[in-house]
């Protein structure tokens, strides 16, 4: 006969539970550098096409950008012919320091739907039976939103940083020269960055579930996280206008997602109540 090898939850110990999560590490940083490992041997596309992507004047954002020009009359004042900066290595190792990490990086963003999933496995113990059928759900969301927000730190945040930090200058007589540390670090930056802010609807469902915000809390401090928006936008985009309400309109969207998802949450726990026998 097999033996069950599966745990209570409330029977475990506090050491019995870091075990147990020590396990679920292992196995999403073993799926990260699985991933890493074929992005390391795909330098080619990951460098080339993905990470200078941004760099080229035929990058998707900025044709779209010079399409958009040309329709709304402006000629093209929106057409990038050429970004006036380079991009060197300065430090011996520099460039396998670099291929190892941004692997590394490739390997969690191709990785997160697996990572999420060992997180769900050791968080899925302590909860019911009902709440464990949504896991699929859950999964599937996070990883949703994640990647959505990656595409969106990739085609939008990075392009525009790119552009204005790339072409700003002082002065002539300085040259824009950066440390291929400093460009992957911008591009890393942008698309890590959006990936989890994306993953705010999620965390206030949780946040919510354990009765830590509620629907009124966030409406009452929506202008409170209105300026949290701006300064966050400010923060990881260029200082222009536009490029700050590019960024801050997705993240307000989230918000009011957010509220409305909070709404669904106490809607559910105030019907279960009802039904529980007095």
């Amino acid at each position: 006969m097999t033996k069950n090898t599966t745990k209570n939850p409330q029977a475990m110990s506090f050491l019995d539970h870091l075990e147990e999560l020590r396990w679920h590490l292992i196995r999403a940083t073993i799926a990260v550098m699985t991933a890493g490992i074929i992005a390391f041997i795909a330098k080619e596309f990951v460098f080339d096409v993905l990470i200078f992507g941004p760099k080229k004047a035929d990058f998707p954002t900025y044709k779209a950008l010079c399409n958009l020009s040309k329709y709304l009359g402006l000629d093209e004042s929106l057409c990038f012919k050429e970004l006036p900066f380079s991009v060197q290595s300065r430090k011996v190792a520099g460039q396998f320091s670099v291929h190892i990490w941004t692997s590394i990086t490739a390997g969690f963003i191709i990785a997160f739907p697996y990572v999420i999933y060992e997180f769900w496995k050791f968080i899925a113990p302590a909860m019911y039976d009902k709440e464990k059928k949504y896991s699929k759900g859950f999964i599937i969301i996070c990883s949703f939103l994640f990647f959505l927000g990656v595409l969106f730190g990739y085609y939008v945040i990075t392009p525009l940083s790119i552009n204005f930090l790339g072409g700003y200058q002082v002065s002539k007589e300085v040259l824009n020269e950066f440390d291929i540390d400093s460009y992957i670090a911008l591009v890393r930056a942008s698309v890590i960055a959006c990936g989890l802010i994306f993953e705010l609807p999620v965390i206030m469902f949780f946040l919510t579930k354990v009765g830590l915000v509620t629907p009124e809390f966030l409406k009452k401090y929506r202008k409170f996280a209105l300026v949290i928006v701006l300064i966050l936008s400010a923060i990881i985009t260029p200082p222009d206008i536009a490029s700050q309400v590019i960024v801050a309109i997705p993240i307000l969207i989230l918000y009011e997602i957010s509220i409305f998802i909070s709404k669904t949450v106490i809607k559910k726990q105030n019907k279960k109540l009802q039904k529980q026998p007095k």
